[in-house]
């Protein structure tokens, strides 16, 4: 069973301050999160718009939808290539920006579909979400639904904002590295897909996984933020970059994603039982003061295991440890509306009137 006692004299002893985060405007009590000036800026005026398609995203095809965008992006007076191959979106992304005329590169998919362009794309190049997957956390962190209309008008605006991503070996993840029974339900999925996914696509994959999954010891080497060397041991490890998790969980809720960070959460138990307990905590958001909880702030993490463990990036397998993990920062850039960073982010934006 889980140990529940509370963590003692937490951070050092220092008083909870005011919290900000891009996707809850609600003020909560955690560590300020500013958005520094420098990571917001406005896109000088060019044309020409890149529309990179994931068919297999989602439950239903994003067809119609990403047609509506291209109609409105047209009558706007933007030039719009819809690609659905990964090496044409390439090439054309390195033409247009030479030229000074790429505007943006939709990715019109799931979080998969998102970090895949910004893998395959240079630094700097605008993103532009369009929701088409089944759990777009990406979407929802930064508040953009899937309508071609508010799309439009977020790439007219043209205001941008530069997030750190993290890499696993060689891979780009935006969001998180899951690594344990979540990882060996995704890999599951993975295995046995046969077209496109809904959230009843989880049910087996949970359940096998609930049946068989042995909860294998995961080694954990960092640094912290004050450079002293950490070896940890868990059954469960997130590391997060983004604040977002399937189901709107909070797992790391300090997690930002322009703070050159990233964010370990681990649990030391492993079976079901301790797993319902561990997501009562992060449901109501007690967990990081338990003993059982691992939270560690770190530039670079190196996970191991002397067992064969899965982990997943973004909710795509990722493959088994050992992994190393570092976090780039300033690697992507995603449009944001002004609106919802006037309301939820603690920097001025005044110059964006």
């Amino acid at each position: 069973m889980p140990h529940l006692k509370s963590k003692q004299n937490l951070e050092n002893g220092t008083r909870p301050i005011l919290f900000i985060s891009l996707e809850n405007s609600k003020l909560t009590e955690k560590h300020q999160i500013d958005i520094p000036g420098d990571r917001v800026s406005q896109l000088e005026d060019s044309m020409k718009v890149i529309v990179s398609v994931n068919p297999k995203a989602g439950a239903r095809s994003s067809r119609a939808i990403v047609e509506s965008l291209r109609c409105q992006l047209n009558d706007s007076g933007y030039s719009v290539d819809i690609l659905s191959d990964i090496q044409e979106v390439q090439s054309k992304v390195i033409e247009y920006k030479a030229t000074g005329d790429l505007r943006a590169v939709v990715a019109a998919g799931g979080d998969g579909t998102a970090s895949l362009i910004v893998e395959k794309t240079p630094p700097g190049t605008p993103i532009a979400i369009l929701p088409q997957g089944t759990e777009n956390l990406l979407a929802k962190y930064l508040g953009i639904p899937a309508d071609p209309d508010f799309l439009c008008e977020l790439i007219q605006q043209g205001t941008v904002i530069d997030l750190d991503a993290g890499k696993a070996d060689d891979r780009l993840f935006l969001l998180m590295l899951g690594c344990g029974f979540d990882a060996e339900v995704v890999r599951r999925l993975d295995e046995n897909r046969t077209g496109h996914i809904h959230h009843l696509s989880y049910a087996k994959p949970i359940f096998d996984s609930i049946m068989s999954y042995q909860y294998p010891d995961i080694q954990i080497e960092c640094s912290d933020e004050k450079g002293h060397e950490n070896s940890l041991n868990a059954k469960w490890a997130f590391i997060v970059n983004l604040p977002r998790y399937a189901a709107g969980l909070k797992i790391a809720p300090s997690a930002n994603g322009t703070d050159e960070m990233l964010d370990l959460c681990a649990f030391r138990e492993g079976s079901f039982l301790s797993g319902l307990t561990y997501l009562t905590g992060i449901l109501f958001g007690k967990h990081e003061n338990w003993e059982d909880c691992l939270v560690k702030k770190s530039r670079q993490f190196v996970l191991k295991s002397n067992d064969r463990v899965p982990y997943q990036l973004d909710g795509d397998p990722g493959g088994f440890l050992p992994v190393t993990i570092e976090v780039l920062p300033k690697r992507f850039r995603v449009f944001v509306s002004r609106a919802h960073l006037k309301q939820t982010a603690s920097v001025a934006y005044s110059e964006l009137n």
